[in-house]
Protein backbone atom coordinates (compact mmCIF):
# COMPACT_ATOMS: atom_id res chain seq x y z
CA UNK A 1 0.00 0.00 0.00
CA UNK A 2 1.46 3.12 -0.68
CA UNK A 3 0.48 6.96 -1.89
CA UNK A 4 1.33 8.77 -4.62
CA UNK A 5 0.24 11.03 -7.55
CA UNK A 6 1.67 12.14 -11.20
CA UNK A 7 2.81 15.62 -9.69
CA UNK A 8 5.15 13.69 -7.66
CA UNK A 9 6.44 11.35 -9.77
CA UNK A 10 4.01 9.77 -8.13
CA UNK A 11 5.81 8.24 -4.93
CA UNK A 12 5.43 10.11 -1.72
CA UNK A 13 4.28 7.43 0.70
CA UNK A 14 4.35 3.32 1.32
CA UNK A 15 4.55 0.28 3.72
CA UNK A 16 7.77 -1.50 3.71
CA UNK A 17 7.79 -5.17 4.39
CA UNK A 18 8.58 -4.47 7.74
CA UNK A 19 5.43 -2.89 8.66
CA UNK A 20 3.69 -6.05 7.64
CA UNK A 21 5.71 -7.84 10.68
CA UNK A 22 5.01 -7.55 14.65
CA UNK A 23 1.66 -7.67 16.69
CA UNK A 24 -0.73 -8.31 14.62
CA UNK A 25 -3.15 -5.67 15.71
CA UNK A 26 -0.61 -3.11 15.24
CA UNK A 27 -0.54 -4.73 11.68
CA UNK A 28 -3.57 -4.28 11.04
CA UNK A 29 -3.38 -0.95 12.76
CA UNK A 30 -0.84 0.25 9.77
CA UNK A 31 -2.12 -1.97 6.98
CA UNK A 32 -5.16 0.66 7.25
CA UNK A 33 -2.59 3.69 6.28
CA UNK A 34 -1.02 4.84 3.51
CA UNK A 35 2.70 4.13 5.22
CA UNK A 36 5.15 6.45 5.89
CA UNK A 37 6.71 9.18 3.81
CA UNK A 38 9.59 7.54 1.19
CA UNK A 39 13.24 8.43 1.01
CA UNK A 40 13.99 11.85 0.01
CA UNK A 41 10.42 13.16 0.15
CA UNK A 42 9.22 15.98 3.17
CA UNK A 43 5.58 15.23 3.89
CA UNK A 44 3.24 17.77 6.00
CA UNK A 45 -0.34 18.30 7.21
CA UNK A 46 -1.40 21.18 7.03
CA UNK A 47 -4.24 23.83 7.72
CA UNK A 48 -5.83 26.32 5.96
CA UNK A 49 -3.45 28.84 7.28
CA UNK A 50 -0.34 26.19 5.92
CA UNK A 51 0.80 25.46 9.35
CA UNK A 52 1.58 21.69 10.27
CA UNK A 53 -1.16 20.34 12.44
CA UNK A 54 -0.05 17.86 15.21
CA UNK A 55 -0.57 14.20 15.18
CA UNK A 56 -3.72 12.60 15.13
CA UNK A 57 -5.40 15.77 13.28
CA UNK A 58 -6.43 16.19 10.16
CA UNK A 59 -4.54 18.32 7.33
CA UNK A 60 -3.78 18.87 3.82
CA UNK A 61 -0.95 16.76 2.73
CA UNK A 62 1.75 18.84 0.96
CA UNK A 63 4.78 17.80 -0.52
CA UNK A 64 8.12 18.86 -1.13
CA UNK A 65 11.46 17.38 -2.88
CA UNK A 66 13.22 16.67 -6.21
CA UNK A 67 10.44 14.35 -7.20
CA UNK A 68 7.99 17.35 -7.51
CA UNK A 69 6.52 19.06 -10.76
CA UNK A 70 7.99 22.35 -11.76
CA UNK A 71 4.42 23.02 -12.75
CA UNK A 72 2.12 22.57 -14.81
CA UNK A 73 2.24 22.64 -18.53
CA UNK A 74 1.26 25.92 -20.01
CA UNK A 75 -1.11 26.39 -17.05
CA UNK A 76 0.56 29.40 -15.05
CA UNK A 77 -2.85 30.00 -12.21
CA UNK A 78 -3.20 26.20 -11.98
CA UNK A 79 0.51 25.87 -11.08
CA UNK A 80 0.25 29.09 -8.39
CA UNK A 81 -2.44 27.18 -6.80
CA UNK A 82 -0.73 23.68 -6.30
CA UNK A 83 2.64 25.19 -5.87
CA UNK A 84 2.83 27.15 -2.49
CA UNK A 85 5.52 27.86 -0.49
CA UNK A 86 7.66 25.62 -2.12
CA UNK A 87 5.15 22.50 -1.28
CA UNK A 88 2.92 20.91 -3.50
CA UNK A 89 -0.84 20.63 -2.24
CA UNK A 90 -2.31 17.35 -3.18
CA UNK A 91 -5.89 18.32 -1.81
CA UNK A 92 -5.79 14.84 -0.14
CA UNK A 93 -6.88 15.03 3.68
CA UNK A 94 -5.24 12.97 6.34
CA UNK A 95 -4.35 12.15 9.85
CA UNK A 96 -0.67 10.68 10.64
CA UNK A 97 0.08 8.78 13.98
CA UNK A 98 2.96 9.68 16.21
CA UNK A 99 4.79 7.20 14.90
CA UNK A 100 4.55 9.01 10.97
CA UNK A 101 1.99 6.85 9.46
CA UNK A 102 -0.48 8.57 7.02
CA UNK A 103 -3.75 7.39 7.17
CA UNK A 104 -6.17 9.26 4.37
CA UNK A 105 -9.49 10.69 5.08
CA UNK A 106 -11.03 12.82 2.18
CA UNK A 107 -10.70 14.69 -0.76
CA UNK A 108 -10.63 18.24 0.76
CA UNK A 109 -13.31 19.49 -2.68
CA UNK A 110 -14.95 16.31 -0.85
CA UNK A 111 -15.42 16.99 2.56
CA UNK A 112 -19.03 18.83 3.45
CA UNK A 113 -19.12 21.86 5.69
CA UNK A 114 -22.36 21.56 7.53
CA UNK A 115 -23.36 23.75 10.81
CA UNK A 116 -19.67 24.51 11.32
CA UNK A 117 -18.38 20.81 11.32
CA UNK A 118 -16.28 19.23 9.23
CA UNK A 119 -18.05 15.89 7.68
CA UNK A 120 -15.72 13.58 5.57
CA UNK A 121 -17.25 11.69 2.57
CA UNK A 122 -15.30 9.00 2.87
CA UNK A 123 -16.39 8.62 6.46
CA UNK A 124 -19.89 8.33 5.67
CA UNK A 125 -19.63 6.03 2.20
CA UNK A 126 -18.41 3.08 4.56
CA UNK A 127 -20.75 3.35 6.99
CA UNK A 128 -23.47 3.20 4.10
CA UNK A 129 -21.71 0.41 2.49
CA UNK A 130 -21.71 -1.49 4.98
CA UNK A 131 -25.52 -2.17 4.62
CA UNK A 132 -25.89 -5.54 2.58
CA UNK A 133 -28.50 -3.94 0.17
CA UNK A 134 -25.80 -1.52 -1.24
CA UNK A 135 -23.79 -2.36 -4.18
CA UNK A 136 -22.18 1.46 -4.86
CA UNK A 137 -22.41 4.60 -2.74
CA UNK A 138 -21.22 7.96 -3.12
CA UNK A 139 -21.51 11.09 -0.63
CA UNK A 140 -21.59 15.10 -1.74
CA UNK A 141 -22.05 18.02 -0.32
CA UNK A 142 -25.34 19.85 -1.67
CA UNK A 143 -27.07 23.76 -0.26
CA UNK A 144 -28.64 23.62 2.45
CA UNK A 145 -30.41 26.81 3.63
CA UNK A 146 -29.72 26.70 7.19
CA UNK A 147 -26.88 24.39 7.38
CA UNK A 148 -24.74 25.92 4.48
CA UNK A 149 -24.02 22.17 3.14
CA UNK A 150 -26.56 18.92 3.72
CA UNK A 151 -25.08 15.49 3.56
CA UNK A 152 -26.62 13.43 0.28
CA UNK A 153 -25.84 9.68 -0.32
CA UNK A 154 -26.59 8.39 -4.20
CA UNK A 155 -26.82 4.77 -3.75
CA UNK A 156 -26.83 2.20 -6.64
CA UNK A 157 -28.51 -1.19 -4.66
CA UNK A 158 -27.79 -4.71 -5.14
CA UNK A 159 -29.57 -6.46 -7.66
CA UNK A 160 -32.62 -7.65 -6.26
CA UNK A 161 -31.93 -5.82 -3.04
CA UNK A 162 -34.57 -3.33 -1.66
CA UNK A 163 -34.16 -0.50 0.65
CA UNK A 164 -35.35 3.06 2.03
CA UNK A 165 -34.10 6.13 2.44
CA UNK A 166 -35.16 6.03 5.95
CA UNK A 167 -33.69 2.53 7.05
CA UNK A 168 -30.16 3.53 5.39
CA UNK A 169 -30.23 6.81 7.85
CA UNK A 170 -31.20 4.96 10.31
CA UNK A 171 -28.33 2.32 10.23
CA UNK A 172 -25.39 5.43 9.79
CA UNK A 173 -26.22 5.81 13.17
CA UNK A 174 -25.07 2.75 14.25
CA UNK A 175 -21.62 4.09 12.94
CA UNK A 176 -22.07 8.23 12.64
CA UNK A 177 -22.86 10.71 14.91
CA UNK A 178 -26.31 11.81 14.36
CA UNK A 179 -24.96 14.54 12.10
CA UNK A 180 -22.88 13.10 9.80
CA UNK A 181 -26.00 10.90 8.65
CA UNK A 182 -27.64 11.71 5.01
CA UNK A 183 -30.50 14.47 5.25
CA UNK A 184 -31.12 12.66 1.80
CA UNK A 185 -30.74 9.57 -0.09
CA UNK A 186 -30.89 8.93 -3.98
CA UNK A 187 -31.40 5.52 -5.48
CA UNK A 188 -29.84 5.48 -9.31
CA UNK A 189 -28.99 2.51 -11.45
CA UNK A 190 -25.31 3.65 -11.79
CA UNK A 191 -22.60 6.15 -10.66
CA UNK A 192 -20.83 8.14 -13.45
CA UNK A 193 -17.17 6.88 -13.77
CA UNK A 194 -14.19 8.04 -15.37
CA UNK A 195 -12.10 5.15 -17.46
CA UNK A 196 -10.07 4.07 -14.51
CA UNK A 197 -13.40 2.95 -12.41
CA UNK A 198 -13.13 6.31 -10.34
CA UNK A 199 -16.94 7.59 -8.92
CA UNK A 200 -16.92 11.02 -10.64
CA UNK A 201 -18.25 13.78 -8.04
CA UNK A 202 -17.71 16.29 -9.40
CA UNK A 203 -20.31 15.07 -12.29
CA UNK A 204 -23.05 14.01 -9.71
CA UNK A 205 -22.52 17.89 -8.04
CA UNK A 206 -23.42 19.17 -11.45
CA UNK A 207 -26.36 16.54 -11.91
CA UNK A 208 -27.90 17.76 -8.79
CA UNK A 209 -27.16 21.62 -10.08
CA UNK A 210 -29.30 21.20 -13.03
CA UNK A 211 -32.14 19.01 -11.10
CA UNK A 212 -32.32 21.04 -8.16
CA UNK A 213 -35.96 21.62 -7.18
CA UNK A 214 -37.16 18.41 -8.63
CA UNK A 215 -39.18 15.57 -6.86
CA UNK A 216 -36.14 13.44 -6.45
CA UNK A 217 -33.06 15.55 -7.19
CA UNK A 218 -31.66 13.08 -9.39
Amino acid sequence: MGFGLTEASPLISMLRPEDHQGDPEEVERRLRSCGREVFNVEVRLVDEEGSEVPPGQVGEIVVRGANVMKGYWKMEEETRQALRRGWLHTGDMARRDEKGYIFLVDRKKDMIKSGGENIFSREVEEAISSHSSVKEVAVIGVPDERWGEAVMAIVVLREGAFCTEKELQEDCLKNLAGFKRPKSVSFVESLPKNITGKILKTELRAIYKRTHGATHGF
